[in-house]
């Protein structure tokens, strides 16, 4: 599953965890991005890796968009069947 995600300056993603194996691009802006112990600043065309129940969250430092590629599918994100 993919999934577009836009950030406005400040805004955060609050650090979470969940089953799935998660891939995140940064199509656009600037995050500080924190997966388990390891923090760091990421820039358009940057990428991070977070696996399954590993704790991980983003800011955005400047407006921008992160594109989450989820596996499996984050049936919680889909509209009620």
């Amino acid at each position: 599953m993919m999934v577009r995600v836009d950030f406005e300056p400040g805004a955060v993603g609050a650090v979470h965890h969940h089953p799935h194996r998660q891939v995140t691009y940064v199509a656009s802006g600037r995050f500080e991005i924190t997966v388990g112990a390891e923090r760091r600043e990421l820039d358009a065309g940057d990428s991070f890796f977070a696996a399954a129940d590993v704790p991980h969250g983003v800011r955005a430092t400047h407006a921008g968009t992160l594109i989450d590629v989820f596996t499996p599918m984050r049936r919680d994100f889909l509209p009620p069947a």
